[in-house]
């Protein structure tokens, strides 16, 4: 061992003896990859995987290359020519270089990756160039949508990927490859909604403050609604505070409803809105209620206490006629209070307000299952709690109720979006939607971005009361938002979920055979990517048969 020790070094000097020596094209590496593999920057070896993509109209073919260089690289650019096949095209879309987060925690215990460098890949970067130091991996991202109405058929495209070293150019020309089926995407079925957070908006401004309601404040909840809407988000929270409520002597409020308006309607014209979902009005343990202080801001207090009691029976009525007017209440969903356990305090609020308006629809995310019974008509328990009380959601739903789930940070050995874990799981979440016929998913974090999420050259992610990635799906940049590479497949299992839906139609025993080759069970996948990819085939091609 000593005498290895010694030598090592040689080697090394040797190493960058004969480097110095080679030329550009010998220095380069990059090979394809799947783009549901997490490229680490510490790797040394990649299998080369450039299998052709597999995907029905209306759905997105991504393409991942690993990019590594002996010397130092300036300059690194991606190139995406049109997906071809005789005069069809198809433009790419995103091209991107991923970045990296750096986090050493992980509140589960159940971490899946652990690299030594502590970075974990994930934002993907729309930028023009990027300085590569020498041997460090960087990944690459191209994606195309395919147009619903395009025709079936094997696409091809060249990717160039070029730069600079020491002043000498190169280019590396690859082959992105898609074959696009005879299978329509259906419209979306599946409700999905992720919590976004407008404290965080001046992470899009240079950390500039942004006046609430501001010209300024509208153009980056824009960005926010472009973003969601791309990744199927079709269900968008409008908070409470919206609709500012005036006190007047003897507990009479009036309400303003206008930057609530401006919000939905913003949602319905940027975002692809088809349901609304509130905020919360009390939260605790014992529950308390928030009311307006009069102040502009709001205070909590008992149910018990008259001030509660006369503004809700205020506020309820006028928001719901509110909504009528508006033609919005069909799609409205009403929460009282995230993750409950005051099980007595919760009921009785519940019981109050539906007394006065008995249309509304109660959604929560809770583990209280039967406890809240005739409380809420919308129960979103954690994807750990479900199996617990399965029998009760599948005969609420049989009732006519509605059932989604929800994830977040005390996950277990359970499928989640945190950065530690495989990126096959975001797309396996949307599978546990069909394999359990659970029509809906909820996440907190969209955008709840920490002080170092506004750093683009390196995001750090190292809360501690959450596990890296529970927090946000999405980073910030000056004026716009990066998706990333949780995002992009959490998106595409979207739409497994709605080509499993549409299989169920024509062939259900297939359907349900290829749903539990993936998800065993509610904690236990498959979550092999050559065997995702054989499964998804198999899915594509039983779709393009009479």
């Amino acid at each position: 061992m000593n005498v290895l020790k010694s030598i090592l070094p040689v080697f090394v000097l040797l190493a960058i003896a004969g480097c110095n020596r080679m030329k550009v094209d010998d220095a380069l590496y990059c090979v394809q990859i799947d783009p549901l593999e997490k490229a680490f920057k510490e790797e040394l070896y990649f299998a080369e995987n450039n299998d052709t993509a597999a995907v029905a109209k209306g759905e997105t073919a991504s393409f991942q290359w690993v990019f590594r260089s002996v010397y130092p690289v300036k300059n690194l650019k991606i190139e995406a020519g049109d997906l071809t096949n005789g005069d069809q095209r198809i433009a790419a879309g995103l091209k991107a270089f991923v970045g990296y987060v750096k986090s050493g925690y992980d509140l589960t215990g159940k971490k899946f990756y652990n690299p030594v460098s502590a970075l974990y890949p994930d934002p993907l970067l729309e930028i023009e160039t990027v300085d590569v130091s020498s041997m460090s991996n960087q990944p690459v991202w191209v994606s195309y949508t395919v147009p619903r109405d395009a025709s079936g058929g094997v696409y091809s495209a060249e990717v160039v990927i070029s730069g600079e070293i020491n002043g000498e150019k190169f280019s590396l020309k690859k082959q992105a490859t898609a074959k696009v089926y005879d299978v329509v995407l259906p419209e979306q079925t599946l409700w999905v909604t992720n919590m976004y957070w407008t404290d965080f908006l001046p992470k899009m401004n240079r950390d500039q403050p942004v006046i609430p309601y501001s010209d300024r404040y509208w153009e980056l909840l824009k960005e926010l609604a472009h973003s969601m809407r791309d990744h199927g988000q079709n269900v968008y929270p409008v908070m409470f505070e919206l609709s500012r409520a005036t006190l007047s002597p003897g507990l009479q409020y009036t309400f303003d409803f206008e930057n609530f308006d401006k919000t939905v309607e913003l949602f319905i014209r940027e975002g692809d809105l088809k349901r609304l979902e509130s905020g919360y009005f009390g939260g605790g343990n014992p529950l308390l209620w928030y009311v307006p202080d009069g102040n502009g801001g709001s205070k909590t207090l008992p149910f018990t206490n008259d001030t509660v009691r006369a503004y809700y029976s205020q506020y309820i009525p006028a928001l719901f006629r509110h909504l009528e007017s508006k033609g919005w209440d069909k799609g409205f969903m009403l929460h009282i209070a995230d993750e409950p356990s005051d099980t007595k305090a919760y009921n009785e609020f519940a019981s109050f307000i539906k007394k006065l308006e008995p249309n509304l629809k109660v959604i929560e995310a809770t583990i209280l299952g039967q406890k809240l019974e005739n409380s809420v008509d919308i129960h979103v328990p954690i994807i750990w709690y479900y199996q617990t009380e399965e029998a009760f959601y599948k005969a609420h739903q049989q009732a006519g109720g509605e059932v989604w789930y929800y994830i977040s940070c005390d996950a277990r050995h359970y499928a989640n979006r945190f950065l530690e874990r495989e990126l096959i799981q975001c797309r396996i979440l949307h599978w546990i939607n069909y394999r359990y016929d659970i029509t809906g998913y909820l996440h907190w974090g969209l955008n709840y971005w920490k002080d170092e999420a506004g750093d683009r050259s390196l995001y750090v992610d190292d809360t501690d009361w959450v596990p890296a990635g529970d927090s946000w799906i999405i980073y910030p940049d000056y004026g716009k938002v990066y998706t990333s590479i949780r995002y992009e497949v959490t998106r595409d299992g979207i739409a497994d979920y709605e080509l499993l839906r549409l299989l169920e139609k024509k062939d259900a025993k297939k359907a349900e055979e290829l749903a539990k080759a993936i998800v065993k069970n509610m904690d236990r996948y498959n979550t092999n990517i050559a065997s995702f990819r054989a499964k998804r085939i198999q899915l594509l091609e039983r779709l393009a048969q009479p």
